[in-house]
């Protein structure tokens, strides 16, 4: 039986070469080239036979290799035509290679409803941050992420309050999402080497989301997180005025003193529902 394919170094620069490319610094590109990091992060994703895998940004293939060497169904979505040119001829004819940018990608053509999707992925440092939070509001099938991003955007992530790092993303992942930190990364496994730290971050998706919806809206808890986080330096009763009333927060049993960071995304739901029932002059329950 052949080995599967891996790709290190010497193989990406002498496809970059052939084929008269570069690493496109607009789109974020830093190719892995090392078999062992990618060939960790298959591990850590858990997937196999059976298992429906979609990669964003699989760039010249070094870890869409190691994930269908999993025996994993993985569909590869790249943004560059030039990049889904080369990689047609690097990765097994199993691979479903589509052309699409995934922040504006019609997922629900993409992605079936036959089962869960993970996503694993290396993602470009300037769109992982938007991506990820729009893949968990609007795209339910993808039920787990393991992602490569900067180490600081990793932190936000998965950060719990009360430290520097949380603030209104983690909330936002918080409500739909259990989020942890599952490594770092060297700089030195890129081509070319990025500025910044890299880590894994791994996200699953609740059964149910963090608040009950018919309580207080994803939306309704997002206007708060946005003001609060906003002046996050400042007590909730300046950060949130005009938003949330002194009644509101005595109903929710918050302190108006406190500050954004030291809330969950429970407490901000409460703090949300609390308003809502006090403005529609229903008792809060």
């Amino acid at each position: 039986m052949n080995e599967p394919r891996r790709l290190g170094r010497a193989e990406v620069r002498r496809l970059l070469e052939t084929n008269g490319l570069a690493p496109t610094k607009s789109l974020g590109q830093h190719f892995v080239v090392d078999p062992n990091t990618v060939e960790r992060i298959a591990r850590l994703a858990g997937v196999g036979p059976g298992d429906r895998v979609v990669e964003i940004g699989p760039g010249l293939g070094s870890l869409t290799l190691a994930l269908a060497a999993t025996g994993a169904e993985v569909t590869a979505v790249e943004i560059d035509a030039r990049l889904v040119k080369v990689l047609r001829t690097v990765v097994p004819e199993s691979v479903r290679i589509i052309q699409a940018d995934a922040l504006q990608a019609p997922w629900s053509e993409i992605l079936d409803d036959r089962g869960p999707w993970t996503l694993v992925a290396n993602l470009p440092y300037n769109v992982a941050t938007p991506l990820v939070v729009g893949l968990l509001e609007s795209v339910p099938q993808i039920t787990r992420i393991l992602v490569m991003v900067q180490r600081e955007v990793a932190e936000r992530l998965a950060a719990a309050p009360g430290g520097k790092e949380y603030g209104a993303v983690s909330v936002r992942v918080a409500y739909f999402a259990v989020a942890r930190l599952a490594g770092q990364i060297s700089a030195e496994v890129f081509h070319p080497r990025p500025n910044v730290a890299s880590a894994l971050v791994e996200i699953v998706r609740r059964d149910e989301p963090a608040v009950d919806p018919a309580s207080a809206g994803y939306e309704e808890i997002g206007a708060l997180v946005r003001a609060g986080f906003a002046g996050r330096r400042k007590m909730l009763r300046r950060a949130l005025a005009g938003l949330v009333s002194e009644e509101a927060f005595a109903c929710a049993g918050i302190a108006s003193t406190r500050r954004a960071e030291e809330l969950d995304v429970a407490a901000w739901g409460k703090l949300a529902g609390c308003q809502r029932s006090l403005a529609s002059g229903r008792s809060p329950s």
